[in-house]
């Protein structure tokens, strides 16, 4: 981070790492490296603005590792370690080039326009034998496949930012528009079983050194090849409104014209679109009755085209369907019960409609109704002295199908939405140049998909670390995490792709100011 000459700064930042972890021959290579150059527009006091120009080359190399089967309705037991893939075979390979532009610049000293741009042009080839059934006598069901994706993103947001008074009203309004395109070649090769035949799933025992048997990839039955543009262009303003030191009101209204043309490249596919035009509101209240606490009420509604997260899945189905809408309501306070500590605390609802999931079948979905989310937040951090430091938070919430579809009936629950979750860390330090912590993290059992069918156990992991002021500028800290080697299973990707948590491990970190 350096001056090149009056009025123009270079900075570069990069990135390396080399790991492996617990499963058994799990790897990783990732590295970036990320220059940018700022120029200084001038302008008088107040005044001018700044241009940063930037470019960033990523690239990332892991093993694929989908995780362990259920058996009985649970995680399969005894198998943390084990890697239920081909060493050789399961590989995540990504590169992304990317080029940013970014301006700001004050017009007045109460109007300033702002501008971000980037484009992005992203290589991710994944490679991967998986568990695809519940372990049943011992044996299991697996699958393969290809999936390789090419994608090239170009986005653009242009805000308007004014400070003006109504009388005794300030106001803060924000106006601007968002201008998109993405495009995308994607093609998915389904592995076999057989040199010949379609067997695109065999049946093999488990075993804490799984040797998956050869696979075949081609062409066949669940194969795809596709390229899809999604073009998007957005309107929006709002009015962040001031009314003496105990009022604010924040409204806005956003517009998106979003806009999907996809084409199934194999032999006979064919080619769908569609266009949604769609209005997306939101409206907050924040009162200030004395200058340590704040109460605040807030609703607002967004959208997801049922091409899914990824744009990729548009069929004669799903361009029908009218996006996957989402309506949250949410109230709260936060309260400074002294300069250095704050309590917060939230009630939410988060009404979903015209809702899809995965299914409990790798690679499927569901449509799934409507859905309901609500729940209480409750947290605080700070200082409890001048060397004791707290972080603590509780949420308790409930996610259901309201009203269902034959996938998913109503009254079922929401995948990976535990009843309750708490966390708390403590730092307290001993003297000047050290301090120890202690903290835990607790989840309640949930379920790995919306089927319902799969339980992922409650579990709570303690975690410890200490800090150390070595003197010259370097700190040294040490964290433990997993102190007491907890088992468990943090997360799924559905019944039988399901995540083992890390055992006990250590992280060593040296900082250094100069």
């Amino acid at each position: 981070n350096t001056p090149l000459a009056n009025g123009i700064s270079a900075r570069i930042n990069t990135v390396y790492e080399d790991g492996a972890s617990h499963r058994d021959v799990y790897d990783l290579e990732r590295y970036a490296i990320n220059p940018t150059l700022g120029f200084d527009l001038g302008g008088g006091p107040g005044l001018g603005g700044r241009i940063v120009l930037g470019y960033e080359y990523d690239r990332d190399s892991r093993t694929a590792d989908r995780g362990v089967p259920s058996a009985a309705g649970r995680p399969v037991a005894g198998f943390r370690d084990s890697f239920f893939g081909d060493a050789a075979l399961n590989r995540a390979d990504f590169t992304g080039h990317i080029v940013s532009f970014a301006a700001d610049y004050a017009l007045t000293d109460r109007l300033s326009i702002r501008h971000r741009s980037r484009y992005g042009d992203y290589d991710k080839l994944y490679t991967n034998i998986y568990p695809a059934t519940a372990v049943t006598a011992g044996r299991f069901g697996i699958e393969a496949y290809v999936d390789g994706t090419q994608r090239q993103n170009l986005l653009s947001q242009t805000d308007l930012v004014w400070k003006l008074d109504t009388g005794t009203i300030s106001h803060v309004v924000l106006a601007g528009f968002e201008l998109g395109r993405q495009t995308t070649r994607a093609q998915r090769t389904n592995g076999f079983f057989d040199p010949v035949a379609n067997t695109a799933r065999v049946s093999v025992p488990i075993s804490d050194r799984f040797i998956a048997p050869p696979v075949f990839f081609r062409f066949g039955p669940g194969s795809r090849s596709l390229r899809t543009q999604a073009d998007i262009a957005a309107g929006f303003i709002q009015d962040q409104i001031s009314i003496g030191d105990h009022v604010e009101i924040v409204a806005g209204l956003r517009h998106d014209r979003f806009s999907l043309d996809f084409t199934n490249l194999l032999p006979g596919g064919a080619s769908f679109s569609r266009t949604d035009n769609l209005w997306s509101p939101r409206l907050g209240l924040v009162l200030k009755p004395v200058a340590s606490a704040s109460l605040y009420a807030s609703y607002s509604r967004s959208y997801l085209p049922q091409s899914g997260d990824q744009f990729n899945s548009l069929d004669a189905t799903t361009s029908a369907l009218e996006p996957e809408r989402f309506e949250n309501y949410e109230i709260g306070a936060k309260w400074d019960v002294t300069p250095g500590l704050t309590l917060t605390a939230a009630l939410y609802r988060l009404d979903r409609s015209n809702t899809r999931a995965p299914g409990a079948a790798a690679g499927t979905t569901v449509l799934t109704g409507e859905q309901r989310s609500q729940g209480l937040e409750l947290s605080v951090n700070g200082k409890l002295t001048r060397n004791w430091q707290v972080s603590a938070g509780f949420a308790l919430q409930d996610a259901e199908i309201r009203s269902g579809t034959t996938a998913a009936p109503a009254g079922r629950k929401v995948a990976l939405v535990p009843r309750t979750q708490a966390s708390l860390w403590t730092r307290y330090d001993v003297s000047k140049r050290f301090g120890l912590g202690i903290g835990a993290t607790h989840q309640a059992r949930s379920f790995a998909s919306i089927s319902n069918s799969v339980t992922l156990p409650a579990y709570t992991r303690v975690d410890a670390a200490a800090f150390i002021g070595i003197g010259g500028g370097l700190d040294l800290q040490v964290n433990v995490e997993n102190l007491f080697n907890t088992g468990y299973f943090p997360t799924a990707h559905n019944d039988n792709n399901i995540s083992t948590g890390g055992p006990r491990s250590a992280r060593l970190t040296l900082r250094t100011k100069f």
